[in-house]
């Protein structure tokens, strides 16, 4: 199952609140590239029908039937990377959290995700 941490969900509110997006949920997205990297990507949109819906610490969070999978058994982080750089982070809940690339990864729904940006990482799968 997806999964955010306390950190990541009070960022994330913080974001929705300052960018107006509070009635939005936060899609979250996985797709793999053509050289086999994991691309992550989120931001604020409507839900759709077939979405899968989650409430997590307070964040309404709707995964796309495409990315479900590649989601599984992920954790979305919101660490300093380098003192006084904070970013998010998608890392496999059982292993320890993985490095970011800096930078929206589009095509993941409307608007962005605020202060501290959408991370995403490449990862081999």
């Amino acid at each position: 199952m997806f999964s955010l941490t306390p950190a990541a969900a009070q960022q994330i509110q913080q974001a929705a609140s300052a960018s107006g997006a509070t009635e939005l949920a936060l899609r979250v997205a996985a797709k793999i590239d053509p050289d086999g990297s994991l691309q992550y990507g989120m931001g604020f949109d409507d839900p759709k029908d077939e979405d899968m819906r989650l409430d997590l610490g307070g964040v309404a969070v709707v995964i796309g039937g495409e990315s479900q999978e590649l989601l599984f058994d992920t954790v979305l982080d919101y660490v300093e990377l380098t003192p006084g750089e904070f970013n998010f982070i998608f890392s496999e809940s059982s292993a320890s959290a993985c490095a970011t690339e800096s930078g929206p990864s589009g095509g993941c729904g409307s608007g962005g995700c605020g202060s501290g940006g959408c991370a995403s990482k490449a990862r081999t799968h």
